[in-house]
C-alpha cells in the first residue's frame, strides 16, 4: 500500500445511485442447503424461488398467530 494517495481528480458520488436496491447476499448453513436443494431439484426450480416460498409460507404463519 502507498504511503500517500492522490485524490485531486477524484468526482465524491461518481458511482452513487440513489434508489438502487441491491440484493443481499444470504449464507444458508450446509445441512438448509443440502434441504433446500433437494427441493428446487424435485420442483425443478432455482433456490431463490424455494427459498422465497418457504419464508413467505413462514410470514404467512406468523401473521395468523398474532
Amino acid at each position: 500500500m502507498k504511503d500517500e494517495y492522490d485524490f485531486t481528480k477524484a468526482e465524491r458520488g461518481k458511482f452513487h445511485r440513489l434508489g438502487v436496491r441491491l440484493n443481499q447476499p444470504i449464507y444458508l448453513d450446509e445441512e438448509v442447503q443440502a434441504f433446500v436443494e433437494k427441493i428446487a431439484q424435485k420442483k425443478e426450480t432455482d433456490m431463490s424461488s424455494v427459498v422465497n416460498t418457504l419464508l413467505r409460507n413462514d410470514m404467512r404463519l406468523s401473521d395468523i398467530m398474532e
